[in-house]
């Protein structure tokens, strides 16, 4: 087992709506340390989100979308006597939403020929209503979780 983090980051909540969330998500975004360009791609992103929505406050649209794209087990390699084998694993709360924004961002970055804003408001609207890639990329997690899961005992 792994020692607890004795000096992790405190994260600070974006100026704007006030909220972690988002702060990360800005974080996730940002290219070669452009962050300004990261931040306004991702406050676009959250007025979109306002309109298409029909919302008053995106930030919950975006909570959503992060818990329902987060998987709840995934698939570590092990290496037991010289065979590989997958096994299932619960993901830690900080590991669910990391690989649920990764996906978010990647499903929208895989698009072409609109604005980062809008394919990254479209995708974090389709997370937060079950539907879209990122939700594909958790199912398949799920799935190739369910199929190992005659490996589990090998879990460390």
């Amino acid at each position: 087992m792994r020692r607890p983090v004795k000096n992790r980051n405190i994260r600070q909540p974006d100026f704007k709506y006030n909220s972690l969330d988002i702060a990360q998500l800005v974080n996730y975004v940002m290219w070669d340390g452009k962050k300004t360009i990261a931040e306004a791609v991702v406050y676009d992103c959250m007025d979109e989100i306002a309109k298409k929505a029909k919302v008053e406050n995106p930030a919950e649209v975006l909570k959503t979308a992060i818990q329902n794209a987060g998987p709840l087990i995934e698939i570590r390699s092990r290496r037991v006597g010289g065979a590989n084998y997958q096994v299932p694993r619960e993901v830690r709360d900080e590991r669910r939403r990391f690989l649920a924004l990764r996906w978010i961002i990647g499903a929208a970055r895989a698009k072409k020929g609109v604005k980062m804003a809008s394919k990254l408001a479209d995708e974090i609207i389709a997370a937060s209503k079950n539907e879209g890639e990122a939700i594909k990329k958790r199912d398949n997690v799920h799935k190739m979780a369910e199929a190992n899961k005659a490996f589990a005992h090998f879990a460390w």
